[in-house]
């Protein structure tokens, strides 16, 4: 769980609230990780277009092998994400 102060995607309105629906996951909820930016949406907006554009944008890479490296770079982190 963050220390960061979060808005609740319930509580969210105008322009987070349209980034919390474009981030939100098929169980209704937004992953910490992106929930983090609730208090500043230009940022929200800024990590969430730059994970797109790793993940899903023009690469040589597959998308299998983003997640792979994704998986490592957790992993090497600690990091559940």
């Amino acid at each position: 769980m963050a220390w960061i102060k979060m808005i609740a995607e319930r509580d969210a309105q105008g322009d987070l609230k349209e980034m919390f629906d474009r981030c939100m996951t098929k169980d209704g909820a937004v992953d910490n990780i992106l929930k983090i930016h609730s208090l500043n949406p230009a940022s929200l907006k800024g990590h969430f277009e730059f994970y797109r554009m790793l993940m899903f944008g023009r690469s040589e890479l597959k998308r299998a092998q983003r997640e792979m490296i994704a998986v490592v770079v957790s992993a090497a982190n600690n990091c559940h994400y």
